[in-house]
C-alpha cells in the first residue's frame, strides 16, 4: 500500500509538473507572440486603442526602435521591412525613396496647416494689440514697429493662384517657370520658361491686376527662343531704368556662350508712353556663371560677368573691357553703388571685392576685400549702407559679414542646400530675409535677429526640377501695389498677400 501511494504520488506530481510546465510554456510563447504581433507585425485585429498610440507616437517611435542592420522600421504600419540589395521585383525599398515619402509627409502636412490658416505668433507676446499700445506710449521706435508689424503680416499671408492671361491663349499654363525677376519699382517681373524641345523661352508680366480681386496678371511673350541654358538674369539701366535684361547663355557644342542686353521694349504693351524700340546686344563671353549690372555713376553702363577664373567688366556703349584673373569659377556678382567696388563669389567658396579704379591685373594684389566660405558662394548681396555683404554657399550657410572688421556676425539657421544655384533676397526696409532651400521650402528670417519667421512649402512634391522662384516686396505692381510673396513653380503663380 505503501508503495502503490508512494507510485501514484510520483505519477501525479510529475503529472502536475507537466501541466505546469507546459502551462509556462505557453503563457511565456503566447507573450512573445503578442510582443512579436505589437513590435513587428501590427495584425488588422490589433485594438483601437493600440493603433490609436502608434499613430500618435509615430513620429517618435522611429527615434525610439532599435536600429537594425538590413531593415527599416516604418512608424505608420509598426513594424520592420528587410531592406534588400535591388533584386526584389516588388517595389524595392531603398533609403532615398523612405527619405522621399517622409519629406512628402512632412510637406502634406504643413500645406494642410496653411490652408487651415491657424498661425502662431513668431514670438512670444508678439500681437497686435500690445505692439500698438507700446508705440502710442513711446516703447518702440518706427523702425522696430515696422519691423514687427511686417513679422507680423508675414506670418498671416495666405496663398492665392493667380491667373495668368496673355494675348496668345495657347501659351498659357503650359510651360514651367524656371526663374523670375523683378524690375525696379516691383511693376514687372521678367520670366525665363522651359520649353517642350529643350530650349527657353523669355516674357515679361505685368503686375498692376494684382490690386484686383481677380488676382489676374498679363504676360507678354516674344518669339525668342534659344536652345541654350540661361545662367544667370539681371535688369540692366542702359538708356532709362530697367530698359533692358541681362541675359548669360551657356554654349553649346560649337556656339560660344555670351552675354544679351534684351530690350524690355521686345515685348508688347510692356513699354511706357513714348518710348522707343531699345537695341539687341550681344556679346561673345564664353561660360558666364553669372552676371550684373553697375548703377554707380563712376561706372555708368558698365555690367560683369563671372567667367571660369576670370571676371570680365565691360562698358555696353564703348565696348571697352577690363579682365580680372581669379584662382575660381565666379558664381556670384553684385556692384555697390555708394562706391565703385565690385562683389565676387566663388566656387571655392572665397568672396572678394574689385576695385573697378584698378587696372587689369592678373596678380591678386588689387582684391580690396577677402573673406572665406567653406563651400561654394551661390550668392552675395551688399547692404543698403555697404558696410555688411550677405552670403550663401552651397553647404546651406548663410552669413552676414562686417566689412569693416572681415569676420562674420550673424548666421542664419535653416537654409538647405546641396549643390544648386539658389539666390538672396534682402529686403533692409522690411527686415527681412528671404531664400528658397533646395527642399523646394520658401523660409523667411528676421533680418536683424536671425530669428527664423516661417516656412511655406511648395504646392507641388519636391525635386530638383520644381525648386520655385520668389519675388517679395511690400508693393508688388508698383507703389500703390499690394505687399506680399510671388511664387512660382512649375506652370503656377502664387500670390502671398499680406492679410
Amino acid at each position: 500500500m505503501k508503495k502503490r501511494g508512494s507510485y501514484n504520488r510520483e505519477k501525479y506530481g510529475r503529472n502536475s509538473y507537466r501541466q505546469s510546465s507546459a502551462c509556462r510554456w505557453n503563457r511565456r510563447r503566447s507573450s512573445n507572440e503578442r510582443y512579436g504581433a505589437e513590435g513587428l507585425s501590427s495584425p488588422q485585429s490589433s485594438d483601437s486603442s493600440n493603433r490609436a498610440f502608434s499613430s500618435a507616437s509615430s513620429s517618435n517611435s522611429s527615434s525610439s526602435v532599435p536600429e537594425l542592420p538590413g531593415f527599416y522600421f516604418d512608424p505608420e504600419k509598426n513594424r520592420y521591412f528587410r531592406l534588400l540589395p535591388g533584386h526584389n521585383n516588388c517595389n524595392p525599398l531603398t533609403r532615398e525613396m523612405i527619405q522621399h515619402k517622409e519629406r512628402e509627409s512632412r510637406r502634406l502636412k504643413l500645406l494642410e496647416k496653411e490652408d487651415m490658416q491657424k498661425k502662431k505668433a513668431t514670438r512670444i507676446g508678439l500681437n497686435p494689440l500690445p505692439l500698438l499700445n507700446k508705440r502710442q506710449l513711446g516703447m518702440l521706435c518706427s523702425t522696430s514697429y515696422c519691423r514687427l508689424v511686417h513679422e507680423l503680416h508675414v506670418n498671416c499671408m495666405q496663398r492665392k493662384k493667380v491667373a495668368i492671361q496673355s494675348p496668345d491663349s495657347s501659351v498659357v499654363g503650359t510651360d514651367h517657370f524656371k526663374l523670375i525677376v523683378a524690375d525696379t519699382a516691383r511693376e514687372r517681373i521678367f520670366t525665363v520658361n522651359d520649353v517642350e524641345h529643350g530650349g527657353c523661352k523669355y516674357g515679361i508680366i505685368n503686375l498692376s491686376g494684382l490690386g484686383t480681386e481677380a488676382l489676374t496678371v498679363e504676360m507678354y511673350d516674344n518669339l525668342y527662343f534659344t536652345n541654350r541654358k540661361v545662367n544667370s538674369v539681371c535688369w540692366a539701366s542702359l538708356t532709362h531704368p530697367d530698359s533692358h535684361v541681362l541675359l548669360c547663355l551657356m554654349g553649346i557644342a560649337e556656339t560660344p556662350g555670351c552675354a544679351s542686353l534684351l530690350p524690355a521694349s521686345l515685348f508688347s504693351n510692356t513699354r511706357p508712353a513714348g518710348d522707343q524700340p531699345g537695341m539687341l546686344c550681344s556679346f561673345k563671353i564664353s561660360t558666364a556663371w553669372s552676371c550684373a549690372w553697375c548703377l554707380n555713376p563712376q561706372a555708368n553702363s558698365c555690367f560683369s560677368t563671372g567667367l571660369s577664373r576670370r571676371v570680365l567688366v565691360t562698358n555696353a556703349v564703348t565696348g571697352h573691357r577690363q579682365t580680372f584673373g581669379t584662382n575660381s569659377d565666379v558664381l556670384a556678382q553684385q556692384f555697390a553703388t555708394q562706391t565703385p567696388l565690385l562683389f565676387n563669389g566663388c566656387r571655392s567658396g572665397e568672396v572678394f571685392a574689385i576695385d573697378l579704379r584698378q587696372r587689369s591685373r592678373k596678380s591678386q594684389g588689387w582684391k580690396a576685400t577677402r573673406l572665406f566660405h567653406d563651400s561654394a558662394v551661390t550668392s552675395v548681396r551688399v547692404l543698403r549702407d555697404e558696410q555688411c555683404l550677405m552670403a550663401a554657399d552651397m553647404s546651406g550657410k548663410i552669413k552676414l559679414w562686417d566689412l569693416r572688421a572681415n569676420k562674420c556676425v550673424k548666421h542664419y539657421e535653416g537654409h538647405n542646400n546641396e549643390y544648386a544655384y539658389l539666390p538672396l533676397h534682402v529686403h533692409e526696409e522690411e527686415g527681412l530675409l528671404i531664400a528658397v532651400g533646395q527642399d523646394c521650402y520658401t523660409r523667411i528670417w528676421s533680418l536683424w535677429d536671425t530669428h527664423l519667421l516661417r516656412t511655406i512649402p511648395s504646392p507641388y512634391p519636391c525635386s530638383k526640377e520644381d525648386i520655385p522662384s520668389v519675388v517679395f516686396s511690400s508693393h508688388l505692381g508698383g507703389l500703390r501695389g499690394v505687399p506680399g510673396l510671388l511664387l512660382a513653380v512649375r506652370q503656377d503663380l502664387y500670390c502671398f498677400s499680406y492679410n
